[in-house]
Order: C-alpha cells, then structure tokens, then sequence
C-alpha cells in the first residue's frame, strides 16, 4: 500500500524495517511512494515563492513570478526524483562489495524510504524563515541517515557491523549527489535559467 510503512519508520523504524524486509513490495508502490512524497518540497516551495515570500534577511520579502516558481518546483521535483534514483543504484552497485545481494528494486526502496524525512522537510517552506528551515533541515537529514544506518543491515542481510560501513560509503555518495545536484543548479542559473522575481 502507498505510504503504509511511513508511521512505522517514524514511531518504531527497527521493527518496520523488518516488516519491509519480510513484505518487499513492487518497483511500482515504492516509485507511486517517492513520487507522491517528492510533491511536498515542491508544491511547498511553490506556495513560498509566490504567495508567502522570502525574507532574506533584510529588505522587503522576495516573490518569484508563477511562471518562474512553477519551473523552479517542476525542476525541483525531477531533480529529486533523480537523486533517489541515483542513490538507490549506488546503493545496489556497492552491495557487492559488502556480501549483499539485492535486487535493484530492493535498493530503491532503502533510498526511497530513507528520502523520505529529507522530503517532509520541504514543508517548512511554508514559514520561510533561514533558522527555521535549516532547523527542520537538520532534524530531516538527521533522521534520513538514522533510518539509513538502521536499514541496511536488515533489508541488505549483513551484520551491523558491515551495514555500518556500508551505510557510511552511501551516506558519502549521498553527499557527492547532492553537491552534483547544487552545481548543475548553480549551473543552469548562470546561464539564464535563474528566478525570475517580481
């Protein structure tokens, strides 16, 4: 079921993993879970672009036009979608090297599952404050790379201790991603693709 084992990741994650692991769903639930989750940062960041504003610290608050929100969130959306992507091969190619054997539909849902507080985060676009959003921020990849930490061993079939490397070399490329994903932006807004504000 779409969204079933969100509750369980947030109250009690040891023991949803297992749940995870005894029940592996389709490629198709956990691709309909990443794409319904990957809307929160980007409708949100819409909302805060256009109706709420920025506050950059000094000045009056900043709005981008529709149309420039609206490609923003869309690329937002496909660029998150990727990375989740990305890290679930990442995920899958290393695993040989920790004795694990996954199926690559496993590894998806590791990075999709373990996305997803990094993706809940995007609801504190809704009060665009700088410390507010670095706060949840924090707390949201805090409990990403716990529920990483605490996934792999159970959905890889490894020891703790070989999960922990593991976890630690996808927390690595996790970063690399990112950074990837930060310089095609800064990237495509230098060369004419940046916000357009009102």
């Amino acid at each position: 079921m779409i969204l079933s084992h969100l509750k369980g990741l947030y109250t009690h994650p040891k023991q949803e993993w297992h749940t995870i692991e005894q029940n592996h769903e389709t490629a198709h639930n956990s691709l309909t879970h990443i794409l319904l989750i990957a809307l929160i940062p980007a409708i949100c960041s819409y909302i805060a672009n256009t109706q709420i504003g920025w506050n950059p610290g000094a000045g009056d608050l900043l709005y981008l036009t529709p149309a420039s929100a609206l490609y923003m969130s869309a690329g937002m959306y496909f660029g998150l979608i990727a990375g989740v992507f990305a890290l679930a091969y990442l995920v899958y190619w290393m695993a040989k090297t920790f004795d694990a054997s996954p199926s690559y539909t496993q590894a998806f849902e590791l990075a999709s599952y373990t996305a997803t507080p990094l993706f809940m985060v995007g609801f504190s676009a809704l009060y665009p404050e700088l410390w507010f959003m670095m706060l949840v921020g924090l707390a949201g990849v805090s409990y990403s790379v716990y529920l990483l930490y605490t996934g792999v061993p159970i959905l890889m079939k490894i020891p703790e201790e070989k999960g922990f490397i593991y976890a630690s070399s996808v927390v690595t490329a996790g970063l690399v991603l990112l950074v990837a994903l930060m310089t095609g932006s800064v990237i495509l807004w230098s060369n004419g693709f940046g916000p357009a504000i009102q």
